[in-house]
């Protein structure tokens, strides 16, 4: 099974009676009545970042991702609770240090503030993270795109992945390599554009899991599917020199995941809203497609459909 499975067969029965948990069908809880957003994410050392030791090589990334969650809804993440469970031999006074300065960094940039958690010894490095918000709207579901609306992604794709692979040795780039390390440690998440998503979007969701694999959960929970046109995908300069050099082959990576952006669907008629917002912001915004009334999700690229294996779509958890 997947976790996708377990949360349907085994889990989701359980919230029928809570509305709150918006039948387990998104990534968030949405109290409407006291106005909360919780989110929740569980990281584990070897599955979601590579090393503990160092704590600059994996605590932006893994708060930003829980953060990005939030964002995505067009809710602004207040508060925060982190839980550790720490091997023996990693804990230290410099390793603590280090947690403390880039949280409070964290803190800084994003205006949050930590508000408790848990500390416990373990065999494994284990961080789970929770995040409040206090939305004075309803926040933006993965339900609610509609026939002919237009996808959108914000940033740019790819570059997360890349740098994942420059770190395992497995591609050398030469001196575009710190380029994407940084680029996987510090994902770049859109905390000026999600303010204005209450007035764009129809539904949204961040890029956790790849492009296609979390665009599928918007079409499921808004019973459409759509059509990408992967040569719209917005890349970096540097990854689109590389893929003109046929160093790099954009079907084999446009949708691995770790990007973190907002992939977000909305009316035709807020095109130019978007592109006012998108320039006004200083965010890259790209329309990539068209949500469709059936409900499969199909690929277009250099003019032609294209079908990929699912299991090149994005990361799920099997167990």
């Amino acid at each position: 099974m997947n976790e996708f499975e377990i949360i349907k067969k085994y889990l989701k029965p359980l919230a029928y009676k809570n509305s709150g948990a918006l039948e387990l069908n998104d990534d968030i809880f949405f109290d409407h009545k006291k106005n909360i957003v919780v989110s929740v994410d569980t990281y584990v050392e070897g599955v979601h970042f590579l090393y503990s030791k160092n704590p600059e090589l994996f605590l932006k990334k893994i708060l930003r991702a829980t953060l990005s969650d939030i964002y995505a809804k067009g809710v602004k993440p207040k508060k925060y609770f982190l839980s550790f469970s720490v091997k023996k031999n990693l804990i230290n006074k410099l390793w603590l240090s280090k947690v403390r300065q880039i949280l409070f960094s964290e803190q800084k940039k994003y205006g949050i503030s930590i508000s408790g958690g848990d500390i416990t010894k373990s065999s494994q490095f284990i961080i789970t993270i929770v995040v409040l918000g206090y939305p004075k709207f309803k926040p933006i579901l993965r339900k609610g795109a509609k026939k002919n609306d237009d996808i959108y992604l914000t940033g740019n794709i790819g570059n997360s992945f890349i740098g994942l692979n420059v770190i395992k040795k497995k591609i050398n780039l030469g001196k575009y390599n710190n380029f994407f390390k940084k680029q996987y440690f510090e994902p770049m998440i859109q905390d000026r554009f999600s303010s204005y998503l209450k007035s764009l979007a129809s539904s949204s969701i961040d890029v956790s899991d790849g492009v296609a694999q979390d665009l599928k959960h918007i079409c499921y929970s808004s019973k459409c599917g759509a059509l990408i046109n992967i040569n719209l995908l917005p890349l970096s300069i540097i990854l689109k020199k590389l893929l003109k050099e046929k160093r790099l082959n954009l079907l084999k990576i446009f949708s691995k995941g770790d990007d973190y952006q907002i992939l977000f669907t909305s009316h035709k008629k807020n095109r130019s809203k978007i592109a006012r917002i998108s320039k006004n912001t200083k965010t890259k915004v790209t329309r990539i497609g068209l949500i469709k009334k059936n409900r499969k999700v199909d690929f277009q690229y250099n003019g032609t459909k294209i079908k990929f294996n699912p299991k090149n779509l994005g990361y799920i958890h099997k167990f």
